[in-house]
């Protein structure tokens, strides 16, 4: 069997990003270092997660990249949670959507229109999407739509004991799904024929040793990726007040950064004609990112008493029902081209413009 050295930069950047940590109360000049290292973090991040990914095979590597991101995200959701106190009981509802907008609009529509110019037209396999989408549109509106329509508490919130039932149907949506993808049905998951061949003849495999050493610097890197984020986040939300956008803004741009990771590696797999991976991984993250998030941020407000702000106002709630709409339709053939692209790019586009001028 080959072996496959670890790069140099590759487990530089994760140190060299933790190291800029210690400066980051710094501010002004020093926020252009902090940028820096979170982009030498995100791309170190998507090498080890494709090192990953070679080695255990699909759909283990992309669930690797998107759980591992998410319980990061996670954690950044509930330390802000915790700092901010009940100024943030929205911060949650609007990190959620912004992931879902990002990845169901702006990554997939990448992906598409990446993958349609270079290959005029993708294949993938239908069965493991469309289970995808149905988890993924179930939970949406289970989490960000239906709290509009109870009537227990005032407002877009859910009681206790509803917040409490909605945590753990996320968590047995998400279990099931994962056994499903990885156990019961993981041929739907699989690229199928040439694509499959294609996609591990061109690399050696790499060593125990390799994977090993990969996976530690990827949980390294993820998390420097969310230390740095959250390092630039008060920058940010005086930049968004300063401008006078609403607070949601705030929501959108610790996603985007979040997600770097994942994003910039379906977007690699799509350009590479592994558009099956692209969609494991943005999918899956975005499954990820409601099903882990809402059964911790509820356990933080039960326990401190706070309220928690879910529901979606109309223009959002319109806007999520659309993509979902779209996503199933231009999904549903298993083939995507230049055209699938472009739609959810422009509805990603009008998600930005009305977040910023609503």
């Amino acid at each position: 069997m080959m072996s496959i050295r670890v790069p140099a930069w590759s487990w530089i950047a994760p140190l060299a990003g933790c190291l800029a940590l210690a400066g980051a109360g710094f501010g002004g000049a020093f926020l252009v270092v902090l940028a820096l290292a979170l982009s030498a973090c995100v791309l170190a991040a998507v090498h080890h997660a494709e090192v990953i990914a070679h080695k255990v095979g699909e759909p283990f590597g992309t669930l690797v990249l998107a759980l591992a991101v998410t319980v990061i995200e996670v954690a950044l959701i509930v330390s802000l949670m915790i700092t901010g106190g009940e100024a943030t009981e929205a911060l949650a509802r609007d990190t959620i959507f912004a992931a879902i907008m990002i990845i169901l609009n702006g990554i997939v529509g990448i992906c598409m229109l990446v993958g349609g110019v270079r290959h005029h037209e993708q294949v993938f396999g239908t069965r493991g999407v469309s289970s995808t989408l149905a988890v993924l549109a179930a939970l949406s509106v289970l989490t960000l739509i239906l709290p509009n329509y109870t009537t227990s508490v005032a407002g877009p919130s859910y009681s206790p004991a509803q917040l409490m039932a909605v945590a753990i149907v996320s968590l047995v949506l998400y279990a099931t799904f994962v056994l499903v993808q990885t156990v019961s049905h993981r041929d739907y998951f699989l690229p199928k024929g040439a694509l499959a061949r294609d996609e591990h003849s061109h690399a050696p495999q790499p060593t125990a040793w390799t994977t090993a050493a990969s996976a530690a610097l990827l949980l390294v890197a993820l998390v420097a990726v969310v230390l740095l984020a959250k390092a630039i986040a008060p920058a940010l939300e005086a930049a968004v007040a300063a401008a006078g956008a609403p607070k949601a803004v705030v929501g959108v741009v610790i996603a985007a950064l979040v997600l770097m990771p994942e994003g910039l590696a379906a977007v690699r797999a799509a350009r590479a004609n592994r558009l099956q991976t692209s969609m494991n991984l943005a999918l899956g993250s975005a499954l990820a990112s409601i099903a882990l998030t809402i059964p911790a941020v509820a356990a933080v407000t039960l326990l401190s008493g706070w309220n928690l702000v879910l529901g979606l106002d109309a223009k959002s709630t319109v806007l999520l029902g659309l993509s979902l709409l779209v996503a199933t339709i231009s999904l549903s053939t298993g083939r995507t081209t230049v055209l699938q692209g472009a739609v959810h790019l422009v509805i990603f586009a009008v998600y930005l413009v009305t977040t910023v001028i609503p």
